[in-house]
């Protein structure tokens, strides 16, 4: 059995009732729930919430809402396995077999299903404990400066002040969309970010971080380029 668990408690401070505010015609966590559907590849589609308005949504987007969050792990501090695990435990103790879990975070209006299809076809033939997005940074890092207390420029990597770029090792980052990995690696609290993960790269097109409203403005002129764009070229 594999599940999908996508987070989503009612308490968000920076932009209130995140999870479920409008984005382009419908709530934002509607979009996880539709990429998770169209993908194939769950048996469940679990909402962890503590939040009754976040649980009807959910439901009346095709997900299911078997449980509510227990409070110790709503709060501002708990992690995203904790959750995961939370989960799948729930599952185990009701006679269910899990093999694999797919975290897939509620506020990802440009998800794919296809990249998550992508990621669990290369968990499932590796020995690898997660797969998850990840990106390239849009410039090298290797060329990043810090501020001095006197507000001057300073190199972080002064080695490589006169590198050309195209000589520089690439670099990625966390891409904040889903999680593939396998029940035992959830429940053991194996380190995500190692050598036992797999990273699956996303266009920079399709990834933004939305932590403020002002992400939320650039997310929503993004997606709407990329659906004219789809229409444009269908």
């Amino acid at each position: 059995m594999k599940i999908a668990v996508i987070p989503a408690r009612g308490g968000s401070k920076r932009i209130p009732r995140k999870n479920i505010r409008p984005f382009c015609g419908k709530p934002i966590i509607a979009y996880s729930i539709d990429a998770a559907r169209q993908s194939g590849l769950f048996d469940e589609i679990v909402v962890s919430t503590d939040d009754e308005e976040i649980a009807s949504l959910a439901r009346q987007h095709g997900a299911a809402t078997p449980f509510m969050r227990p409070k110790q792990i709503s709060d501002d501090f708990t992690g995203t396995n904790a959750v995961v695990k939370h989960a799948i435990s729930w599952f185990i103790e009701r006679g269910s077999e899990i093999s694999h879990a797919c975290c897939i975070y509620a506020t990802a209006p440009l998800i794919q299903d296809r990249f998550i299809r992508e990621a669990h076809d290369r968990l499932i033939g590796s020995d690898a404990a997660f797969a998850f997005s990840i990106t390239h940074y849009a410039f090298p890092v290797q060329r990043a400066v810090r501020l001095t207390s006197e507000g001057r420029v300073d190199s972080l990597y002064p080695e490589h002040r006169v590198t050309r770029s195209q000589d520089l090792e690439p670099a990625f980052h966390d891409a904040g969309q889903f999680y593939w990995g396998t029940t035992r690696a959830f429940l053991d609290d194996v380190p995500m970010f190692s050598s036992r993960s797999i990273g699956v790269v996303l266009p920079r097109v399709l990834v933004q971080d939305i932590d403020t409203l002002e992400d939320w403005e650039q997310a929503e002129l993004m997606f709407r380029v990329i659906r004219s764009d789809s229409r444009a070229t269908s």
